[in-house]
């Protein structure tokens, strides 16, 4: 990185490069390598707005641990996701103060008592109650990614008038996430009622026919309802980020001067 970066400055000491495009490359150089297994990206929160966050699944608890180390030093809010209790037990040993929510499998270095930043409410939805660990990623993610939520837990089509007599949870959401498995057809019943983006989430929950998911997800790509947005099978961080994405570009279309 040395190299490319003194590279860099020099073509702009020499005139060969604008300061406003050197910029922009210098946004695409940083990163800090650990060991020979990972390299951290240091700049994602200045291109995307979000920073890094970590996949913790398929990561021995050591690499995890040598991550989380490197990037609390750079990130006020450091995320590990699919973190088992047996995995977060041994990252607790060495990073004392790392926080653990259970069911959306996530630990997280982050202030005790999070305050939405940003504006707009994400409002997520599930079919049961067996969608619960996919929905509960969503909503760690979006509420350690600064936005304000709301939850509608087990409002499956099988009984529709648990959504229906919840009418008005869905009116107020400025982005609804939606998480369903078996046929997965929630989705479409909600973008029918909303005014808003309808992101859809199918889970891997259901009987042999529901293919792990793909089922549901087939039903959601299909989905009769117009303005439903799918992202892949139990990807409850994935629809996160897309719904803050969402709103943080409303708030700055809001901001410009037409």
């Amino acid at each position: 990185m040395s190299e490319s970066l003194q590279s860099l400055l020099n073509d702009v000491a020499a005139g060969k490069i604008a300061p406003d495009l050197a910029l922009s490359k210098l946004q695409s150089l940083g990163y800090e390598s650990i060991d020979e297994f990972a390299k951290i990206d240091l700049n994602r929160q200045q291109r995307t707005g979000f920073p890094e966050v970590i996949w913790g699944e398929d990561k021995t608890p050591d690499q995890i641990i040598k991550i989380i180390t490197a990037m609390r030093q750079r990130q006020s809010v450091v995320m590990a996701t699919r973190i088992t209790p047996a995995v977060y037990t041994e990252l607790h040993r060495s990073i004392p103060d790392l926080i653990y929510y259970q069911t959306a499998r996530i630990c997280a270095l982050a202030p005790p008592n999070i305050v939405p930043i940003h504006l707009g409410k994400i409002t997520i939805l599930t079919a049961g109650t067996a969608d619960l660990p996919v929905a509960e990623e969503a909503a760690c993610t979006a509420s350690l990614c600064g936005f304000a939520i709301e939850k509608l837990w087990d409002v499956g089509v099988a009984g529709i008038h648990r959504l229906l007599s919840n009418r008005h949870i869905i009116d107020n959401a400025d982005v609804l996430i939606v998480v369903a498995g078996m046929e997965g057809a929630l989705p479409s019943v909600v973008a029918g009622l909303a005014d808003c983006p309808v992101i859809a989430v199918p889970t891997s929950v259901g009987y042999g026919a529901s293919f792990s998911g793909i089922a549901p997800l087939l039903t959601m790509l299909n989905s009769c309802a117009a303005g439903v947005g799918v992202v892949n099978i139990d990807n409850g961080f994935g629809a996160a980020i897309l719904a803050c994405q969402i709103l943080r570009t409303s708030a700055k279309l809001a901001n410009k001067i037409i």
